[in-house]
This record gives C-alpha cells, structure tokens and sequence, in this order.
C-alpha cells in the first residue's frame, strides 16, 4: 500500500525520481512498469503500478453509447501512458501529462493505497486547503462516511 505525501522534484527533461521507501515495492510488484493518466476531477494524475490498471478493462466494459462512458473512456483511456522506472528510480512524466496537471518543477506524490497522485505543489497545497477548511459536519457526509470512525 502506497500511502504519505512526498515532495519530489521534476527534472529539466520531466523525470520523477520515485521516493526510494517505494522503489522495491514497485520492482517486485510490476517489474517497474507503471500507467500514468488524468483525474477527470482535479488537475493531477493518476499513476498506477501496472498490475493494478484495471481501471483499463472495467472503463471499457461501459457502454460505448453512454456519452459519459464516453467522456470517461476518452480521458483515462485515451491518456493513458506506459512508464517505466529507470536505474535511478525515476520515471519520465510526457510533456503533454506535465501540461495537463500544470506540473513545475516542485510536485507532489501522493500515495492513495494501491496508486499515486502526482499534483504541482502549489495546486495540492491550495487544494489541501480547501479541503481542509470545508469542514465537513456530519449529516452532510454520505451514508457510508458517516458510518467510518477514526
């Protein structure tokens, strides 16, 4: 499980050095071999270890009449991206998915159990922030929140 916030830093040429506390777990569980795609609902992305892409197979399994299927298909699917860790521990992020996510040069890797969020810094601290201050009161949580404790 991938879990904490780690600031990493992108490279000139958009590269990623993975923290190294997450290095082994990657090479045993994929051989280093991840998917890279878009949130649909924030500007980050996604970045999966190969094994778990299932995303993949249940996205395709909509109904390709359903024009939010459609929409779902096209971003992940169709921005969906192979990347690999290198001999450092890095992985090379496209230019077109740093553009998308409004990636500079400080970022942030959030680990959400089996994937990874990579957010620009300044993004992820506004958005922490909001999230922060929303607080949530209850009986405006759904049903299955309301019932978590912590």
């Amino acid at each position: 499980m991938f879990r904490g916030a780690n600031k990493v830093t992108l490279d000139a040429k958009g590269r990623v050095a993975m923290p190294a506390r997450y290095r082994d777990t990657l090479v045993e569980r994929s051989e280093g071999r991840l998917v890279a795609t878009v949130d649909r609902s924030d500007k980050c992305l996604l970045i999966y270890p190969l094994p778990d892409w299932e995303v993949e197979r249940k996205l395709m399994r909509l109904p390709t009449l359903n024009p939010q299927a459609r929409r779902l298909q096209r971003l992940m699917v169709g921005h969906a991206t192979d990347l690999e860790l290198d001999s450092h521990g890095r992985v090379l992020v496209p230019p077109k998915l740093r553009e998308y996510a409004g990636l500079s040069r400080q970022a942030m890797l959030i680990g959400q159990g089996s994937r990874f969020e990579l957010w620009d810094e300044q993004h992820w601290n506004e958005r922490r922030d909001e999230w922060l201050q929303a607080g949530d009161e209850p009986g405006n949580l759904p049903a299955e929140l309301e019932q978590l404790s912590l």
